[in-house]
């Protein structure tokens, strides 16, 4: 996917004509190696080859806006009043978000209304438009402390117009969307709609994925609470597939396209033997198949550790008259409903066990909800902090359109059109799978090796 610089524009609803509350502060800050100022720009890509290979002047290679407050900002601060919604499945770190958007719209800015829309975007619908809880300073004090989030979820898509209609009923000024793939793509409908009829209101998005699949984020707020939560959960499988006779030991982790909680649980446990991730294929089969490979660490061993993301191994399920894509369905979003790849590995390892003399004693663990529903650790409390001060400070400068995002471990704002391009999945030859494969000492391919390069411009095309 070939980005210029336009792509990477984001809109402006027009010029900025009143004092910022943080315009003394900025007076003399200049870029340095902790701080972007406001007139500069993160470059996309950070090797030197990347950048030469563009062949443009410095100021024209591809690069973001930074975040961050603004001299001048375009709302009035007196007059405006903003919306919260948050859409999607539950991730740790939704509170800590919306107590973050309160308080720097509250305190600094001055706003002096703020709503907050239930139950995701279904909100937003005619007959649920007055659903709406007031937010202010004193209700989201200690919310940051509990997972989940206090306006409620849901998924699935609403109309573009009937959600404008109640955006201008509620004489909303600023919307802030949090959630993942689907509610980026509902703020970039909603925006598109907002900016066909001429309307003043700026939409914000504030990406969430527990999956950390979305595109142009260092990371996704909640994957390292996630990921910490899930090591505890490989740790006790380990220990009762050790104290087990033939003990197997399979951890179910979410990651539906991507497997970057199972690769960085199973790092940080340090107790996996073999990692499975939907990026990279495998077969059961064979002598060089994933169920000899079992076998091997059984027999070595007496026992086997698992980590496998939920997306992993979903063409096996035409080897079982499962059509992969057919006959399941999608959720709410459009997802299409996944194969229980647990389940089937439980019954074909039991099975393949069994017939060497092995009978096993399986452990496994599907704590999806478990891991999910938590409150934010440390690092991720302060990085929704963060993320939210940086779309307040957006929205009050009339940005539009975007996502706030951490990308080179500076805060920038994407277009939002970009938030949805393509996925963020793990490289197959990266350094993160060559850190996995190094820690379980595990093939590279279980059964035959597939083709990397079709692997490759599947997993990284737009």
């Amino acid at each position: 996917m070939t980005l210029h610089l336009d792509d990477l524009r984001v809109r402006h609803l027009g010029a900025c004509r009143y004092d910022s509350p943080f315009s003394e502060m900025l007076s003399s800050k200049q870029t340095s190696p902790h701080y972007v100022a406001e007139g500069d720009r993160v470059l996309l890509e950070d090797t030197v080859s990347m950048i030469a290979g563009h062949d443009l002047p410095a100021g024209l290679v591809p690069s973001f806006e930074a975040a961050g407050p603004r001299r001048k900002i375009y709302f009035d601060p007196s007059r405006v009043t903003a919306g919260i919604v948050t859409c999607g499945g539950l991730c740790p770190g939704l509170n800590n978000v919306i107590r973050g958007l309160v308080q720097e719209l509250s305190v600094h800015y001055k706003v002096k209304r703020i709503l907050g829309f239930r139950n995701g975007l279904q909100g937003l619908t005619a007959e649920h438009r007055d659903d709406t809880i007031e937010l202010t300073p004193e209700r989201v004090r200690d919310i940051h402390k509990a997972g989940g989030t206090i306006l409620g979820s849901s998924r699935g898509g609403q109309d573009a117009d009937e959600m404008v209609d109640s955006l201008v009923l509620r004489d909303v000024d600023i919307m802030f969307v949090i959630g993942g793939d689907g509610g980026m793509r509902a703020a970039t409908f909603l925006s598109k709609a907002i900016k066909a009829r001429g309307l003043d209101i700026a939409v914000i998005g504030v990406p969430k994925t527990i999956d950390n699949d979305l595109p142009f984020t260092d990371q996704s707020f909640g994957f390292q609470s996630a990921f910490a939560r899930a090591t505890d959960f490989i740790s006790s499988v380990s220990v009762e597939a050790a104290a087990s006779p033939n003990g197997v030991g399979i951890v179910k982790l979410m990651g539906r396209h991507s497997g970057f909680i199972a690769s960085y649980a199973a790092l940080a446990a340090n107790g996996a033997d073999i990692v499975l991730i939907p990026e990279v294929p495998f077969t059961l089969g064979g002598p060089d198949g994933l169920l000899a490979h079992v076998e091997h660490h059984v027999r070595a061993k007496g026992y086997v550790v698992i980590v496998l993301a939920e997306g992993a191994g979903q063409d096996l399920f035409d080897e079982h008259g499962q059509p992969q894509h057919n006959g399941r369905g999608t959720d709410a979003s459009g997802n299409v409903k996944l194969g229980n790849i647990g389940e089937l590995l439980k019954e074909r390892i039991t099975d393949h066990l069994t017939a060497v003399g092995l009978a096993p004693t399986m452990r496994y663990l599907d704590p999806s909800y478990a891991i999910r529903s938590i409150a934010a650790n440390a690092y991720d409390s302060v990085y929704c902090l963060r993320l939210a001060h940086a779309a307040v400070h957006a929205a009050m400068a009339g940005r539009t359109e975007a996502a706030v995002a951490r990308w080179r471990r500076r805060f920038v704002h994407v277009p939002l059109s970009l938030m949805t391009s393509r996925r963020n999945q793990v490289d197959p030859d990266g350094d993160l799978w060559m850190s996995v494969l190094e820690t379980t000492c595990q093939p590279a391919e279980f059964g035959s090796a597939p083709d990397r390069e079709s692997i490759r411009s599947s997993v990284f095309s737009a």
